[in-house]
């Protein structure tokens, strides 16, 4: 009995954080989702509209298009960084000249802010200073001018996110490949099966909890992108980067609709833990299967 309530004592600071900084805003965003509340309107008291904001949302063509471009952004990123990812994680468990340097400069991206990462990036598109738009007509004819054509300012955010976050997705990929036992890979090279199918019937199946632990975490994070992407574009061109995260905080801060941001945060987060909850069964479905 004394042990429990040590135990509590010691925790109950972190528990009184995550209070106050996780369930107090919770439960005002939840209820400030029921209410019309905008401080530039007419009326700028709170006036209770029932899930009329919820309604509007599903006609909101602003919305949904916020919504599609998160979705297609975050299959993007996720697809191209585990591929990626799984290669460099390849290439590194591998002895070869100066690897601990070319470790250390591969992870350098995860140690800078994300709001540095989008400036710098943000430095180095601008036509008449930056290298990438010099590169793009040198080599390849191409005039890159990201205010003016939306398929190369998205090109650009999901290339600027596969730069910083791909490191991350290296290091747990090389954690799973150096746990890799060793038995079934020798006896299929003995059996002379390809590299392919040792890769699709053994390697694979024993990377799937560590694959999947890193598209929950990448996931979370790419649906949440806002500041890298806040610094590159804007948003822009017009709306075409707009993301999930960027939308809402145009919705609430300069327009100040607080009850149809928080609606717009609660529809987010409703469908990211859904996401995460299928990923979450998935995980612990294979752990089971593997028992």
């Amino acid at each position: 009995m004394r042990n429990t309530t040590t135990g509590w004592l010691l925790i109950a600071p972190t528990l009184f954080i995550l209070f106050v900084t996780g369930l107090l805003p919770f439960l005002y965003v939840l209820v400030v989702g029921f209410f019309d509340w905008n401080t530039f309107a007419q009326n700028p008291e709170p006036q209770f509209s029932g899930v009329n904001n919820f309604r509007a949302l599903v006609f909101d063509a602003a919305f949904l298009k916020s919504l599609w471009l998160t979705f297609k952004f975050t299959a993007f990123v996720l697809v191209s960084q585990l591929v990626i990812g799984f290669f460099l994680a390849k290439m590194l468990l591998r002895d070869m000249p100066l690897k601990g340097l070319f470790r250390t400069i591969h992870t350098l991206p995860l140690m800078i802010a994300p709001i540095a990462v989008g400036a710098t990036w943000r430095l180095m598109t601008v036509p008449g200073l930056g290298p990438i738009p010099h590169w793009m007509q040198q080599w390849f004819d191409v005039k890159y001018i990201l205010s003016r054509f939306p398929d190369q300012a998205f090109a650009t955010v999901v290339a600027m996110d596969i730069w910083h976050w791909t490191p991350l997705v290296t290091l747990t990929l090389m954690a799973g490949l150096s746990n890799l036992p060793e038995e079934p890979l020798e006896q299929a090279r003995i059996d002379g099966a390809s590299e392919w199918r040792i890769f699709w019937d053994i390697t694979l199946p024993f990377l799937k909890p560590v694959v999947l632990t890193t598209v929950f975490i990448r996931l979370m994070d790419a649906l949440r992108t806002v500041d890298e992407v806040w610094m590159l574009t804007g948003g822009g061109p017009g709306a075409e980067t707009r993301f999930i995260g960027l939308h809402i905080w145009r919705v609430v801060f300069p327009k100040t609709d607080y009850g149809y941001g928080s609606a717009m945060s609660l529809i987010t987060l409703y469908l990211t833990i859904v996401m995460c909850w299928l990923l979450y069964v998935a995980m612990t479905g294979m752990k089971e299967k593997t028992r």
